[in-house]
């Protein structure tokens, strides 16, 4: 029964270890992906071993499975956490929010801004790009400042250029 447990504890550390390598490589972090795909094969090659030698075989392989679907759930919570990137979010809304771009820059988020037609009325579009472990507190502060804003944010694969990234480095470490 000792081995069952392990193995399930096995999983929980296994399944998170795959979905940041995963995720390190689309990330382009390359060097932290290898290092975690070592340590991912090394705890995947130890817990695979105690479910094909032990007695209870179906038993080990059920708690095999429960485990990896346990730690699909841990491995998105660490990386939530982690917020690893950046996000490019748009922001429109119907009229231009002097008091939210300037609270906004103020905070260290980069704004930039456009109108453009909408069907009744111009529309203000905000372009900002941060790191991805400030979006919820940029939702927030957009939130509170313009309740009805139309607020959309992507991961950009990669980018070049501008002051921003400087600005990022130095602001919010």
């Amino acid at each position: 029964m000792q081995s069952i447990f392990l193995i399930l504890v096995l999983q929980l550390i296994y399944v998170p270890f795959l979905t940041l390598r995963t995720i390190l490589l689309v990330k382009n972090v390359t060097f932290l992906a290898a290092i975690f795909g070592m340590l991912e094969m090394l705890v995947y090659v130890f817990g695979l071993s105690l479910v094909f030698s032990g007695k209870q075989s179906m038993l080990a392989m059920v708690f095999y499975a429960i485990g990896f679907g346990l730690g699909i759930f841990l491995g998105a919570k660490i990386e939530r956490k982690l917020a690893i990137g950046y996000v490019y979010t748009t922001i429109n809304t119907q009229n231009k929010n002097e008091e939210l771009v300037k609270f906004l820059r103020n905070e260290g988020f980069a704004v930039t801004i456009y109108i453009g037609e909408g069907r009744d009325s111009n529309r203000y579009k905000y372009e900002i790009l941060t790191k991805r472990n400030r979006e919820t507190e940029l939702f927030q502060i957009v939130e509170h400042y313009e309740p009805n804003a139309f607020i959309i944010s992507y991961e950009p694969k990669s980018f070049k250029g501008g002051f921003l990234l400087d600005r990022m480095k130095t602001k919010h470490k």
